[in-house]
Protein backbone atom coordinates (compact mmCIF):
# COMPACT_ATOMS: atom_id res chain seq x y z
CA UNK A 1 0.00 0.00 0.00
CA UNK A 2 1.44 3.31 -0.79
CA UNK A 3 1.69 5.94 1.65
CA UNK A 4 0.20 9.99 1.11
CA UNK A 5 3.30 10.99 -0.11
CA UNK A 6 3.57 8.29 -2.45
CA UNK A 7 0.35 8.45 -3.86
CA UNK A 8 1.39 12.26 -4.28
CA UNK A 9 4.14 11.35 -6.68
CA UNK A 10 2.28 8.23 -8.94
CA UNK A 11 -0.64 10.86 -9.26
CA UNK A 12 1.99 13.85 -10.10
CA UNK A 13 3.89 11.43 -12.78
CA UNK A 14 0.94 10.89 -14.32
CA UNK A 15 0.43 13.71 -17.22
CA UNK A 16 -2.96 12.64 -17.80
CA UNK A 17 -4.21 13.96 -14.44
CA UNK A 18 -4.00 18.02 -13.26
CA UNK A 19 -0.96 19.55 -11.25
CA UNK A 20 -2.22 20.25 -8.20
CA UNK A 21 -0.74 23.04 -5.99
CA UNK A 22 -2.13 21.55 -3.01
CA UNK A 23 -0.82 18.25 -3.61
CA UNK A 24 2.75 19.61 -4.61
CA UNK A 25 2.96 21.52 -1.36
CA UNK A 26 2.69 18.45 0.50
CA UNK A 27 6.31 17.31 -0.89
CA UNK A 28 7.49 20.24 1.07
CA UNK A 29 10.24 18.14 4.08
CA UNK A 30 9.99 15.42 1.91
CA UNK A 31 11.18 12.20 4.03
CA UNK A 32 14.02 9.73 2.30
CA UNK A 33 12.02 6.96 2.48
CA UNK A 34 9.66 8.67 -0.33
CA UNK A 35 12.57 11.12 -1.79
CA UNK A 36 13.63 7.37 -3.45
CA UNK A 37 10.19 6.33 -4.24
CA UNK A 38 10.28 10.42 -6.28
CA UNK A 39 13.77 8.70 -7.64
CA UNK A 40 12.37 5.43 -9.32
CA UNK A 41 9.18 7.51 -10.16
CA UNK A 42 10.94 10.66 -11.74
CA UNK A 43 12.60 8.88 -15.02
CA UNK A 44 8.89 7.47 -16.06
CA UNK A 45 7.64 10.97 -16.14
CA UNK A 46 8.00 13.09 -19.32
CA UNK A 47 10.35 16.13 -19.75
CA UNK A 48 7.52 18.98 -19.90
CA UNK A 49 5.73 17.63 -16.93
CA UNK A 50 9.32 17.13 -14.78
CA UNK A 51 9.88 20.91 -16.01
CA UNK A 52 6.04 22.00 -14.74
CA UNK A 53 6.80 20.78 -11.31
CA UNK A 54 10.03 21.46 -10.59
CA UNK A 55 9.14 25.54 -11.70
CA UNK A 56 6.14 24.96 -9.31
CA UNK A 57 8.05 24.22 -6.52
CA UNK A 58 10.40 27.09 -7.22
CA UNK A 59 7.80 29.58 -6.83
CA UNK A 60 5.93 28.09 -3.76
CA UNK A 61 9.72 28.26 -2.27
CA UNK A 62 9.58 31.59 -3.18
CA UNK A 63 6.70 33.13 -1.92
CA UNK A 64 6.52 30.74 1.50
CA UNK A 65 9.95 30.18 3.09
CA UNK A 66 8.26 27.82 5.58
CA UNK A 67 8.21 25.16 2.30
CA UNK A 68 11.31 23.22 2.11
CA UNK A 69 12.09 21.49 -1.05
CA UNK A 70 15.52 21.46 -1.28
CA UNK A 71 15.95 17.74 -1.18
CA UNK A 72 14.21 17.35 -4.32
CA UNK A 73 15.98 20.24 -5.60
CA UNK A 74 19.46 18.89 -4.87
CA UNK A 75 18.47 15.31 -5.94
CA UNK A 76 17.70 17.29 -9.76
CA UNK A 77 20.84 18.81 -10.16
CA UNK A 78 21.29 15.49 -12.02
CA UNK A 79 18.45 15.43 -13.84
CA UNK A 80 18.60 14.76 -17.72
CA UNK A 81 16.91 17.99 -19.14
CA UNK A 82 19.01 21.12 -18.65
CA UNK A 83 15.99 23.12 -17.82
CA UNK A 84 14.81 21.08 -15.22
CA UNK A 85 18.81 21.43 -13.85
CA UNK A 86 18.55 24.91 -13.90
CA UNK A 87 15.51 25.20 -12.17
CA UNK A 88 16.96 23.31 -9.54
CA UNK A 89 20.02 25.81 -9.12
CA UNK A 90 17.53 28.42 -8.60
CA UNK A 91 15.24 26.68 -6.17
CA UNK A 92 18.53 26.05 -3.95
CA UNK A 93 19.25 29.97 -4.12
CA UNK A 94 18.88 30.55 -0.51
CA UNK A 95 20.59 27.33 -0.12
CA UNK A 96 23.85 27.94 2.16
CA UNK A 97 25.06 24.40 2.89
CA UNK A 98 29.04 24.20 1.84
CA UNK A 99 28.20 20.62 0.65
CA UNK A 100 26.61 22.28 -2.18
CA UNK A 101 30.01 23.77 -3.57
CA UNK A 102 31.74 20.82 -5.01
CA UNK A 103 28.47 20.32 -6.76
CA UNK A 104 28.31 24.02 -8.63
CA UNK A 105 32.18 24.10 -9.37
CA UNK A 106 31.02 20.05 -11.24
CA UNK A 107 28.10 21.90 -13.12
CA UNK A 108 29.74 25.75 -13.48
CA UNK A 109 32.72 23.53 -15.10
CA UNK A 110 31.43 20.57 -16.88
CA UNK A 111 27.57 21.09 -17.90
CA UNK A 112 26.86 20.49 -21.19
CA UNK A 113 24.58 23.60 -20.81
CA UNK A 114 25.92 26.81 -21.50
CA UNK A 115 22.88 27.96 -18.84
CA UNK A 116 23.04 25.10 -16.32
CA UNK A 117 27.15 26.06 -16.31
CA UNK A 118 26.29 30.26 -15.84
CA UNK A 119 23.26 29.31 -13.12
CA UNK A 120 26.35 27.66 -10.98
CA UNK A 121 28.76 30.53 -11.24
CA UNK A 122 26.29 32.81 -10.06
CA UNK A 123 25.35 30.23 -6.93
CA UNK A 124 28.91 30.21 -6.37
CA UNK A 125 28.53 34.28 -6.24
CA UNK A 126 26.25 33.37 -2.41
CA UNK A 127 29.69 31.29 -1.32
CA UNK A 128 32.11 33.84 -2.37
CA UNK A 129 30.14 36.30 -0.32
CA UNK A 130 30.18 34.13 2.78
CA UNK A 131 34.04 33.21 1.85
CA UNK A 132 34.79 37.12 2.21
CA UNK A 133 32.43 37.55 5.49
CA UNK A 134 34.98 34.43 6.62
CA UNK A 135 31.69 32.54 7.15
CA UNK A 136 33.31 29.78 5.14
CA UNK A 137 36.53 27.22 6.02
CA UNK A 138 39.42 28.74 4.00
CA UNK A 139 39.82 25.27 1.88
CA UNK A 140 36.06 26.36 0.61
CA UNK A 141 37.31 29.52 -0.14
CA UNK A 142 40.34 28.69 -2.21
CA UNK A 143 38.40 26.25 -3.94
CA UNK A 144 35.59 29.03 -4.84
CA UNK A 145 38.28 30.99 -5.52
CA UNK A 146 40.58 28.88 -8.14
CA UNK A 147 37.32 28.02 -9.67
CA UNK A 148 36.12 30.79 -10.76
CA UNK A 149 38.80 32.60 -11.28
CA UNK A 150 39.95 29.80 -13.72
CA UNK A 151 36.09 30.41 -15.34
CA UNK A 152 37.09 34.31 -15.85
CA UNK A 153 40.27 33.77 -17.53
CA UNK A 154 39.11 30.38 -19.67
CA UNK A 155 38.95 31.87 -23.17
CA UNK A 156 36.62 29.20 -24.53
CA UNK A 157 33.82 29.57 -21.77
CA UNK A 158 30.73 31.39 -23.01
CA UNK A 159 30.61 34.88 -22.74
CA UNK A 160 27.68 34.35 -20.51
CA UNK A 161 29.39 31.65 -18.27
CA UNK A 162 32.37 33.87 -17.82
CA UNK A 163 30.24 37.16 -17.04
CA UNK A 164 28.64 35.21 -14.17
CA UNK A 165 31.97 34.08 -12.71
CA UNK A 166 33.52 37.52 -12.39
CA UNK A 167 30.24 38.63 -10.84
CA UNK A 168 30.72 35.93 -8.36
CA UNK A 169 34.38 36.33 -7.56
CA UNK A 170 34.06 39.92 -7.19
CA UNK A 171 33.20 40.26 -3.15
CA UNK A 172 36.65 38.32 -2.81
CA UNK A 173 39.30 41.02 -2.10
CA UNK A 174 42.41 40.33 -4.47
CA UNK A 175 44.55 41.72 -7.30
CA UNK A 176 44.03 39.24 -9.53
CA UNK A 177 39.90 39.72 -9.20
CA UNK A 178 40.63 43.73 -9.61
CA UNK A 179 42.85 42.72 -12.73
CA UNK A 180 39.68 40.56 -14.11
CA UNK A 181 36.98 42.97 -13.52
CA UNK A 182 39.23 45.74 -14.80
CA UNK A 183 40.25 43.74 -17.93
CA UNK A 184 36.02 43.12 -18.39
CA UNK A 185 35.35 46.96 -18.25
CA UNK A 186 37.78 47.43 -21.02
CA UNK A 187 36.57 44.35 -23.31
CA UNK A 188 34.78 45.41 -26.33
CA UNK A 189 32.01 42.94 -25.52
CA UNK A 190 29.00 44.81 -23.99
CA UNK A 191 27.65 42.04 -22.08
CA UNK A 192 31.26 41.67 -20.16
CA UNK A 193 31.25 45.59 -19.56
CA UNK A 194 28.21 45.48 -17.46
CA UNK A 195 28.92 42.79 -15.45
CA UNK A 196 32.29 44.57 -14.64
CA UNK A 197 30.34 47.43 -13.50
CA UNK A 198 28.33 45.11 -11.50
CA UNK A 199 30.93 43.44 -9.68
CA UNK A 200 32.80 46.63 -9.08
CA UNK A 201 30.00 46.95 -6.63
CA UNK A 202 30.54 43.95 -4.93
CA UNK A 203 33.89 44.34 -4.89
CA UNK A 204 34.04 46.91 -2.76
CA UNK A 205 37.29 48.88 -3.59
CA UNK A 206 36.72 52.30 -3.48
CA UNK A 207 39.07 53.17 -6.63
CA UNK A 208 36.14 52.25 -8.56
CA UNK A 209 34.69 55.16 -8.04
CA UNK A 210 35.50 57.20 -10.61
CA UNK A 211 34.70 55.14 -13.05
CA UNK A 212 31.56 54.77 -11.93
CA UNK A 213 30.74 58.26 -11.89
CA UNK A 214 31.79 58.88 -15.89
CA UNK A 215 29.59 55.59 -16.59
CA UNK A 216 27.17 58.01 -14.94
CA UNK A 217 26.22 59.63 -18.09
CA UNK A 218 26.32 56.50 -20.27
CA UNK A 219 23.54 56.78 -23.23
CA UNK A 220 22.91 52.87 -22.26
CA UNK A 221 19.91 52.73 -19.49
CA UNK A 222 21.50 48.88 -18.88
CA UNK A 223 25.17 50.43 -18.12
CA UNK A 224 23.44 53.68 -15.59
CA UNK A 225 21.43 50.93 -14.08
CA UNK A 226 24.07 48.61 -12.80
CA UNK A 227 25.68 52.53 -12.25
CA UNK A 228 23.64 52.92 -9.64
CA UNK A 229 23.55 49.84 -8.00
CA UNK A 230 27.03 49.50 -7.77
CA UNK A 231 27.38 53.51 -5.84
CA UNK A 232 24.82 51.92 -3.47
CA UNK A 233 27.06 49.04 -2.71
CA UNK A 234 30.11 51.54 -2.43
CA UNK A 235 28.03 53.52 0.10
CA UNK A 236 30.52 56.58 -0.93
CA UNK A 237 28.70 60.05 -0.18
CA UNK A 238 30.53 61.82 -3.46
CA UNK A 239 28.27 59.47 -5.53
CA UNK A 240 25.31 61.41 -4.14
CA UNK A 241 25.16 64.29 -6.42
CA UNK A 242 24.93 61.70 -9.54
CA UNK A 243 22.36 59.25 -7.79
CA UNK A 244 20.11 62.10 -7.48
CA UNK A 245 20.45 63.33 -11.44
CA UNK A 246 19.79 59.79 -12.15
CA UNK A 247 16.96 59.55 -9.85
CA UNK A 248 15.31 61.81 -12.45
CA UNK A 249 16.25 59.18 -15.04
CA UNK A 250 13.75 58.82 -18.08
CA UNK A 251 14.09 55.42 -17.55
CA UNK A 252 11.78 53.94 -14.33
CA UNK A 253 14.17 51.25 -13.23
CA UNK A 254 17.37 53.26 -13.48
CA UNK A 255 15.45 55.89 -11.39
CA UNK A 256 13.84 53.86 -8.89
CA UNK A 257 17.45 52.09 -8.74
CA UNK A 258 18.74 55.26 -7.64
CA UNK A 259 16.19 56.01 -5.02
CA UNK A 260 17.56 52.83 -3.14
CA UNK A 261 21.08 54.07 -3.27
CA UNK A 262 20.62 57.26 -2.25
CA UNK A 263 18.52 55.78 0.56
CA UNK A 264 21.02 53.31 1.42
CA UNK A 265 24.01 56.04 1.24
CA UNK A 266 21.81 58.33 3.11
CA UNK A 267 23.60 61.99 4.63
CA UNK A 268 22.13 65.00 4.52
CA UNK A 269 21.71 65.93 0.72
CA UNK A 270 20.61 62.75 -0.09
CA UNK A 271 17.56 62.61 2.42
CA UNK A 272 16.74 66.14 1.57
CA UNK A 273 16.35 65.12 -1.97
CA UNK A 274 14.12 61.75 -0.97
CA UNK A 275 12.01 64.15 0.58
CA UNK A 276 11.06 65.95 -2.49
CA UNK A 277 10.77 62.87 -4.60
CA UNK A 278 7.48 62.09 -2.33
CA UNK A 279 5.95 64.49 -4.42
CA UNK A 280 5.95 62.94 -7.21
CA UNK A 281 3.72 62.72 -9.76
CA UNK A 282 4.80 58.91 -10.64
CA UNK A 283 2.77 56.76 -7.81
CA UNK A 284 5.42 54.19 -7.93
CA UNK A 285 8.48 56.70 -7.72
CA UNK A 286 6.32 58.14 -4.17
CA UNK A 287 5.88 54.66 -2.90
CA UNK A 288 9.60 53.72 -3.48
CA UNK A 289 10.79 57.00 -2.05
CA UNK A 290 8.91 56.12 1.64
CA UNK A 291 10.17 52.61 2.05
CA UNK A 292 13.54 53.95 1.67
CA UNK A 293 12.29 56.84 4.14
CA UNK A 294 11.33 54.22 6.06
CA UNK A 295 14.36 52.55 5.55
CA UNK A 296 16.45 55.13 6.86
CA UNK A 297 14.97 55.66 10.32
CA UNK A 298 15.35 52.06 10.60
CA UNK A 299 18.31 50.87 13.09
CA UNK A 300 20.99 48.34 12.43
CA UNK A 301 20.14 48.23 8.51
CA UNK A 302 24.01 46.62 7.53
CA UNK A 303 23.40 45.30 3.92
CA UNK A 304 22.00 47.61 0.51
CA UNK A 305 18.56 47.03 -0.67
CA UNK A 306 19.44 45.40 -4.04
Amino acid sequence: MLSPIEEIITDMADSDKPLLNSSLVGLSNIIPEDLNFLKEVWPTIKPERRRQIVSRLVEFAEDNFELDFDSIFKNRLSDQDAEVRSKALEGLWENEEPSLINTLIALMEQDNSKLVQAMAATGLGKFAMLAEQQRLRPAYTSKIYQSLLAVVNDRIKPIEVKRRALEAIAPLDSPEVEKAIGEAYRSSNHRLRVSSIYAMGKNGNPSWLSILLDEAGSPDPEIRYEVVRACGELGDEEAVPNLIELATDPDVEVQLAAIEALGYIGGTEAKNFLEQCLDDPNETVQQATEQVLEDLLAEGKDSPPF
